[in-house]
């Protein structure tokens, strides 16, 4: 059983997912201060610096965002190895001009949001992208015979010069479906591209926040029902499965947040430390850079050798670790310290077990061997949250 569970908590929106009674994935969403991940302004070039091929653009939000030069070269397509030819920054834009930009990573600490003009609208089946001319489809679909079938439906539909990203849902899926998901994302664009300007910057397309994107990425994902804790949300959710044409049964449950003790799952979430079902335990601690993991053998003591207690105690680490990634969002680079192993056959069954199980994980995970100093190094792209802490 997956559910979607929505609940307010003060000034906030809690937005869990449930699977089998136990919580894997939990976001917020301040309602005073949403997520402008995705957004799309028209804003206006401020500062333009050379050395660094980047400019900084006011977009009328607190703070001026960031640019690089090669998020305004015309975007390639990486599954052919392509590059885009380098030109000077100053030579694309200059200060004051308009551009019109979509954040593409949320401001973080002193630093403003990234932004690009690489411009993506996701739909329930594909990511539409109007300024790229290729069409690529998720690495998750693994049969080329349906990779191309997908190809040649979308690129059916698309209007010249533009471009799309066939998500993982879209697998199996009939070719009406498709072409109507497409179709209505294509007329979204021209609606933005219509919209009349009376200021510099300014805010064309709102993306919806973290509970849109969220119900949208889910719907297709076998998801059973979305469960409402106050009547009101109601209209939203309906709209939002509306707009994307999904079936998703709604309940209202006041009491949602005492079912599946979701409450004391919530709260060990305020923790860095996790104890493990063996009696070993891992701590989770940011820095600026990364986010560092180190595994414990705890309370626990095997009968037998010491390179076995070590092994399984950093495979079940490995299954928490994953879980943790997940639940928390946990995005960037990830060194990981286990404890020790002598042989190699046991290292690679670790890797294995961290493999295994990221694929729960709707986000892109890779796992990296362990380096010689014994410390295993994964990134991770993060799906919702602003900003994670411990």
């Amino acid at each position: 059983m997956k559910e979607l569970v929505i609940c307010n908590s003060k000034d906030k929106k809690l937005i869990c997912l449930i699977e089998d009674e136990e919580l894997v994935e939990k976001y917020e969403e301040d309602e005073q201060n949403r997520s402008i991940e995705g957004n799309i302004y028209i804003g206006k070039v401020q500062n333009v610096i050379t050395g660094l091929q980047s400019a900084f653009v006011n977009i009328g939000e607190k703070r001026n965002a960031f640019i690089h030069v090669k998020d305004i070269l015309p975007k390639v397509d990486i599954v052919k190895n392509e590059k885009p030819k380098e030109r000077p920054i100053n030579e694309l834009i200059k200060p004051g001009e308009p551009i019109i930009v979509e954040v593409k990573k949320e401001a973080v600490d002193k630093k403003g949001p990234r932004l690009s003009t690489h411009i993506s609208l996701t739909s329930r089946f594909t990511v539409f992208m109007p300024n790229s001319d290729f069409v690529t489809v998720s690495s998750k679909i693994e049969d080329e015979n349906e990779k191309e079938r997908l190809k040649n439906i979308v690129r059916k539909y698309l209007p010249e010069g533009s471009g799309a990203i066939i998500r993982t849902v879209a697998e199996g899926k009939k070719e009406e479906d498709i072409k109507n998901d497409l179709l209505k994302t294509i007329d979204k664009w021209k609606d933005i591209q219509n919209i009349s300007i009376d200021k510099i910057p300014q805010k064309i397309y709102d993306k919806g926040g973290v509970l849109k994107k969220t119900i949208i990425d889910l719907a297709d994902n076998k998801l059973d029902k979305i469960v409402l804790e106050n009547k009101e949300d109601l209209e939203q959710i309906q709209s939002i499965l509306d707009e994307i044409n999904a079936n998703v049964k709604i309940e209202i449950d006041k009491d949602i947040l005492n079912q599946y003790s979701l409450k004391k799952q919530l709260q060990t979430l305020e923790n860095n430390k996790i104890w493990l079902k063996n009696g070993g335990f891992i701590t989770i601690d940011k820095t600026e850079a990364l986010v560092a993991i180190d595994v414990n053998s705890g309370k626990f003591i095997g009968k037998k050798d010491v390179e076995e207690t070590i092994t399984k105690v950093n495979l079940e680490a490995a299954k928490e670790i994953s879980k943790q990634l997940r639940l928390r969002d946990i995005s960037g680079i990830i060194i990981i310290d286990f404890i020790d192993m002598q042989e190699e056959k046991n290292k690679q069954l670790v890797i294995k077990e961290i493999i295994k199980n990221s694929k729960k994980d709707r986000s892109k995970v890779q796992v990296e061997e362990f380096t010689k100093l014994n410390l295993m190094e994964i990134t991770r792209k993060h799906i919702n949250s602003k900003k994670w802490g411990v």
